[in-house]
Parts: C-alpha cells; structure tokens; sequence
C-alpha cells in the first residue's frame, strides 16, 4: 500500500474495552481498510504472577494499588521487538503514557503523532505505574485534560481517533481535515442542512446564493467570531499570525463605503 498508514499498538489491563470502542464508525472502517491498525496488548498476559497479579501496594503507604514494573516492561518489549521483526520505520516506536500530568494534547500533536508509523500507548490503572518502568519506556506523557479518570483507555482512544483522522484516506472528505476546529487555531464555524426553514429559523441566505467567495468569507468572519467569544487565546493567536487578513479587510471595506457613497450622490443628483 503507498499511501500512508499508521499502527496503534495499546498496553492495557482492559483489551476488551479498546477494541469495542474503536471498531465501528469511521476508526472502524479504516481498520477494514487496512489504513490503519489497532493492536491491544493484555498487559496480565506479562505476569509472572500465577494468579495474574499485575499490582501491588505502594511503598511508603499511600491509597490504592500501583501496577508492577515487570508485567508492564515486559509487555513493552514484546511488542517493541515485533515491530523491529516486521520491519518498523528504523527508530524505536514512541510509547505515550497517558496521565494528567502530561503535556496537553492538541490538535498540532495529532497531526506530529500522525506521521509515525508506529505507536504504543500505555494505559495506566489504579493509582498509577511504577516510576521506575516509566522512566525506562516513556518517551511522552500526555494528558487529554485537567480531570482524573479510571484509567488511560479513554484518553487513548481519544487520542487514537483524533491521529487518525490526520491520516490519508481514513476521511471520505480530505478537505475536512483541513476546515475541522483546531486545524488554524479557529473553531468551525456554524453549518446548516435540510431543510431550508426548520422551526421558523432559517438558513442564512448567503449559504443559497451559489457565490463561493461569498460563501468562504462568510465562514471565516463566524470562526472569528465564535472563536473570539469561546476561545479568545485561539483567536489572538490567530490575529497575530494573519494581520495581512484584516489590512485586506478594512480595504475592502472601504471601497465598500465609498462605491456606496458615489451611488448615494448619484441618487440624490437624478431626484
């Protein structure tokens, strides 16, 4: 296959609930597709333990159980020594640890993560993971926000669909990628279907005019707006990168202002 694909490779205590949640939809079919692929590791499997022991309690006290280095090491370089087999990309596969202590997850590494051909993702539970392992095999902690969950499958799955969309030909529509919220620091702006008047609400008229110009215009001027009311940083950073957008914008205007005063002596000249 030439075009670009990407595998996902997921350490966790909970296979089950990786693959039901990524095989339907759009991550499902890029799996059918052979786009990309979704490998779940049952980091129990690693355990020396004969009852399938993978935590223990912490030292110096604490709540909660910690997972175990070994299982956890051992799961990783399972996988790690395959992929060198079947012919990874020549560099040792990053392994993303998600945490609420990691770096924060955007759009920007979505699309950086998407052009790995491997990844592996290390889902922690209970209170966490032995430093110690961490240390050896992370080589990024991430976290999808400020709030603390059970376990790091949702943030993984969070994260695999937003990489993959970043992937060629997992979108039907490739320019979706590219106009979605995030891909220039603005939100998407406001869209409209069928039918034309829903609840006495109507479809803006200039989405029915055919003018593409138009319609383009339109739908920056109401990114800038929603993303100036929600997300006033996104929108500065914006304005700092495109001030050439609103030099062109006030020219605009002006001539826009001054062809309508020429029409408005024009008409008080005939009366």
């Amino acid at each position: 296959m030439d075009r670009e694909s990407i595998n996902f490779h997921v350490l966790t205590l909970f296979p089950d609930m990786i693959r039901q949640g990524l095989d339907t939809s759009i991550i499902g079919r890029a799996v059918q597709k052979g786009i990309i692929s979704v490998e779940t590791i049952d980091i129990r499997d690693y355990t020396v333990s004969k009852h399938k022991k993978v935590d223990d309690y912490p030292y110096g006290g604490g709540a909660g159980m910690l997972m175990q280095a070994q299982p956890v090491y051992d799961a990783w370089k399972s996988v790690s020594e395959r992929i060198d087999r079947e012919g990874g990309s020549g560099k040792a596969a990053r392994v993303i640890y998600t945490t609420p202590k990691g770096k924060p997850f955007v759009q920007a590494m979505a699309g950086e993560l998407a052009k790995e051909k491997d990844l592996i993702f290390l889902c922690g539970h209970y209170e966490g993971i032995d430093e110690r392992v961490l240390e050896e095999i992370v080589t990024d902690y991430v976290s999808i926000g400020d709030y603390v969950l059970t376990g790091g499958e949702l943030p993984a799955m969070v994260m695999i669909d937003a990489i993959s969309r970043m992937v060629s030909g997992v979108l039907n529509n490739e320019e979706s990628k590219e106009r979605e919220s995030f891909s220039n620091y603005l939100l998407e702006y406001p869209q409209y279907s069928r039918p034309e008047i829903w609840q006495g609400k109507s479809v803006p008229p200039i989405l029915l005019s055919g003018d593409h110009q138009k319609i383009e215009e339109w739908r920056l001027e109401k990114s800038l707006e929603v993303t100036k009311q929600i997300r006033p940083e996104l929108y500065e950073k914006w304005v700092n990168e495109n001030q050439a957008y609103f030099e062109k914008k006030a020219r605009r205007e002006e001539r826009k202002r001054k062809n309508e005063q020429r029409k408005a002596r024009k008409n008080s000249s005939s009366d």
